[in-house]
This record gives C-alpha cells, sequence and structure tokens, in this order.
C-alpha cells in the first residue's frame, strides 16, 4: 500500500507575528517622523518670514531715524515739542513703533517697540453646563 502525504501549510508561529508586528510599527513610526518633518519646515518657514519681515521694517525705521538727524522729516512722522514718533507695518498684524527724542543734537530712543495693530476681543460669553437636561 502506497502512503498518502498529506500537505500541511507552512506554520505561521509566533516570530512571523513578531516580523509582521515590527515592520507594521515601524511603518507607522516613519510615517510620523515624516509628518513631524514637515511641520517643522512649515513652523521654520514661516518664523524665517516673520524675522524677515521684522529687520526690513527695522532698517526702514532706520532710515526714517538717519532722515530726522540729517534735519529732515519724513511723511509719516508726527511730532510734539522736541519728540517724534512714527511707526513701519512689519505684517498685517504687527507694526514697529519708534518715539525718539532730540536733546541738544543728541538722539535718544524712547520706544522701539513691536506692537500689534489687531483690536484685542475678549471673547464673554462661556458656554457652561448647568446640570440640566442638553436640547
Amino acid at each position: 500500500m502506497r502512503k498518502r502525504q498529506r500537505f500541511s501549510p507552512p506554520a505561521v508561529g509566533g516570530s512571523s507575528l513578531l516580523v509582521v508586528f515590527a515592520v507594521l510599527c515601524l511603518t507607522v513610526f516613519a510615517l510620523l517622523s515624516l509628518s513631524t518633518v514637515q511641520a517643522n519646515r512649515r513652523l521654520a518657514e514661516t518664523s524665517a518670514a516673520s524675522v524677515q519681515a521684522y529687520y526690513e521694517a527695522d532698517c526702514r525705521a532706520e532710515e526714517i531715524l538717519a532722515q530726522l538727524r540729517s534735519g529732515q522729516r519724513p511723511e509719516g512722522v508726527s511730532s510734539a515739542g522736541n519728540e517724534y514718533w512714527y511707526t513701519c507695518p512689519i505684517s498685517d498684524t504687527q507694526s514697529l513703533q519708534v518715539r525718539v527724542r532730540l536733546e541738544d543734537a543728541a538722539w535718544t530712543v524712547l520706544q522701539w517697540q513691536a506692537v500689534s495693530t489687531v483690536q484685542w476681543e475678549a471673547d464673554q460669553g462661556l458656554d457652561l453646563w448647568d446640570g440640566g437636561p442638553t436640547t
């Protein structure tokens, strides 16, 4: 008599399951790393643009101050007595405010500050649950 050979599928052991799980975990970590790198790149580009805009406004403010020191009064410069002030826009939401004083042919910087130009509005409404049924 002839013996019948049985076909048995290869056994999926614990080591195979562990390898599949490890590959899955590494794939997830790679995707998370990729998204983190992209977020950091966007943040760096935004930060660089913000710094560049600030220094462009700072350069413009220095040019105006140089004109004041030479005896000219550029457009947009206000004065009261021996104090002068002006603003240079940084972005849609910020500007550089400068205030200087002339005393005995010496210029003193009183204010050189980036300030927000957006009106702040407090949120007056808090939707609190009073313990009753919600509708």
